[in-house]
Parts: C-alpha cells; structure tokens; sequence
C-alpha cells in the first residue's frame, strides 16, 4: 500500500480492513508474510495451544491478519478522496 495521501476516517480504515478481511476469508494469499504474523500472534498462539503446539500452528482469524496488514501499510487497497 502506498502511503496514503492523507490519513483516513475511521470509516474509510473500517472498509478498507473489512474488504481485505472477506477477501482473506475467501482464501486471497496474504500480504504478510507467515514468520511476520507468528511473532505478532506469539502470545495468543501460546495461550491457545501451548509452546510446544504454538511455532506449528497459524493464525486463522482474517480480521487480525486484516488489521496487521492495513497496520503495517501491506494493503495495495487506498480511498478515493474526490476532493473537489
């Protein structure tokens, strides 16, 4: 994702989040990268299926991957603002 060109409304944030979510859910590859979600989600893996279980395991919420992505600027997805 380009930076945008200005920052965006929380309604714009949510649509963007919410496009990229469904099509995360619809099975799209992801923009980040496997290792990069693992270490972000380390404390949440831990906590629900242990450390043995957690380097093996992926996060599956589409909305977390999602909100990572747009955190992290991986989202080619930007608003039109049709500034007048």
């Amino acid at each position: 994702m380009v930076k945008p060109a200005r920052l965006h409304t929380r309604f714009e944030r949510a649509r963007i989040i919410g496009a990229r979510a469904l099509q995360i859910g619809m099975g799209a590859p992801l923009y980040a990268n496997e290792i990069e979600l693992r270490e972000e989600f380390k404390a949440e893996l831990i906590s629900l299926y242990g450390i043995e279980e957690a380097s093996v395991r992926f996060v599956l919420d589409p909305l977390k991957i999602a909100v990572y992505e747009y955190d992290n600027e991986l989202i080619p997805i930007d608003i039109d603002p049709h500034l007048d």
